[in-house]
């Protein structure tokens, strides 16, 4: 415990089921009654996404697996084709650090590099490490450090009248512990996280938000 990192929420990753990714953001659009964006595409990891800008600097993407050899050689291609062959759904919640050094130090790996090529032809990079140990055990997080600058962050997006309130994970506030590396408590970042005990696979049951539609849980 205590590797002195600075640790925020930074979003969450729905993988899209084997219909595609325009069926999947049109379901969550009409459930919270807003809009999401092309976020574009990641070229290192043979995936696309649909953004959605959050409170507090937070997203939600949907992202989909491409027919791309990028997606069979990375380890977040394969991810979320192994999500999307069962069906889709919630992959992953992400924690944005100040230092990715102490990770790759405990982990005993460096971290990839990752893209996201916008629409308009801008570009948005960042650093992340833990997408083998999420596949290992989905009730992890993974982490990502925003390497470019601050105006092409998701950060940088006007955020929708959606609000994150809870994160309900099946798995073990120890084990999520003992990964980050800091103690959880019931509220992490300005966000609840509840914890029930695995009956079946680890892992994200569902997220509540508050939004157009009222109080919402997927």
């Amino acid at each position: 415990m205590g590797l002195n990192v600075v640790m925020r929420l930074s979003n969450l990753s729905f993988a899209a089921g084997p219909d595609g990714l325009a069926p999947a953001v049109a379901r969550l659009e009409e459930t919270l009654g807003v809009s999401f964006r092309d976020g574009g595409f990641h070229p290192r990891f043979g995936t696309r996404n649909n953004i959605l800008s959050l409170d507090h600097g937070r997203f939600l993407e949907v992202v989909e697996v491409l027919e791309h050899p990028a997606a069979e050689k990375a380890v977040f291609g394969q991810a979320v084709r192994a999500r999307t062959e069962l069906g889709g759904g919630w992959l992953a919640w992400v924690l944005e650090v100040d230092d990715m050094a102490p990770l790759e130090a405990r982990l005993e790996r460096e971290a990839v590099e990752g893209s996201r090529q916008f629409p308009d032809g801008r570009r948005l990079d960042w650093k992340q490490i833990g997408i083998k140990g999420l596949m290992a055990d989905p009730q992890l997080p993974f982490f990502v450090k925003w390497t470019s600058d601050e105006d092409v962050r998701p950060s940088a997006l006007p955020p929708e009248p959606v609000e994150l309130l809870e994160i309900r994970l099946s798995g073990s506030p120890e084990r999520v512990s003992e990964w980050i590396g800091e103690e959880l408590g019931p509220v992490f970042d300005g966000v609840a996280l509840t914890f029930n005990s695995p009956n079946g696979h680890p892992g994200i049951e569902a997220v509540t938000f508050r939004c157009p539609q009222g109080i919402v849980t997927i």
